[in-house]
């Protein structure tokens, strides 16, 4: 008798109608730490970015190139030439404070003074020519808004300050042709205005603002006599 023929196996000596079973091959997720991490630099950069534009900004805001970038400032060097012979005894000026014009053979020392009295205008005036900053206020201001502003004078060269009776804002700013009113200490602008015009606006430049009178009150020293 012939031998029956044997069923064909497979080559791990299964039999042949035996199924494999699939592979599943698992597909990679997302690497959600770099997506985190990527995410986090990114923020960093637009932070930086950010930072950047403001601090600039800042920085231009506080240093304006021209006088039309100050708010409410009033420019007199616009209009008449402001007179600047030397004079003894009362002067009549446009503008309150005033902002130029003749004025007293002496100046009021600038050099970081602050008067917590009343200066003669006719001192103040040379000081402006001289190209000091002179930050006026009422006397009625309240007194830590006094100490905001002193901390912008002392000790800083071309700079005064004084109260001053009468003014029609609580803060009034000077400087030889220019003037700005504010209501607060912590108005910006003030730093602007010190920013551009403190030595600038001199129309005496090399002037010194060392060696004046420190007159106080209304009526100017008689230099003629002696100050």
């Amino acid at each position: 008798m012939s031998k029956k023929a044997s069923a064909p196996r497979s080559r791990a000596g299964a039999p042949g109608n035996r199924k494999r079973t699939p592979v599943v091959v698992a597909k990679p997720g997302p690497n959600w730490g770099m997506i985190a991490l990527f995410g986090l630099v990114g923020a960093v950069v637009l932070g930086l970015i950010a930072w950047s534009i403001i601090t600039v900004t800042q920085k231009n805001n506080a240093n304006p190139s021209s006088p039309s970038d100050i708010e409410g400032l009033s420019n007199f060097r616009t209009g008449a030439e402001l007179g600047r012979n030397h004079v003894q005894g009362d002067q009549t000026y446009p503008q309150s404070p005033p902002v130029g014009g003749n004025h007293n053979p002496a100046w009021e020392t600038c050099n970081g003074v602050v008067y917590t009295q009343q200066v003669p205008d006719e001192h103040a005036v040379h000081s402006l020519e001289h190209g000091a900053v002179w930050i006026t206020y009422s006397p009625d201001l309240p007194a830590d808004q006094i100490a905001s502003l002193s901390k912008r004078v002392e000790g800083k060269d071309y700079t005064l300050m004084s109260p001053y009776p009468g003014l029609d804002k609580p803060i009034s700013l000077q400087a030889w042709g220019y003037q700005l009113k504010v209501d607060k200490a912590d108005d910006e602008r003030i730093t602007q205005f010190i920013n551009l015009f403190r030595l600038k606006a001199s129309v005496e430049p090399g002037a010194t603002c060392n060696g004046g009178v420190q007159a106080t009150g209304a009526a100017p020293v008689d230099t003629s006599q002696g100050a």
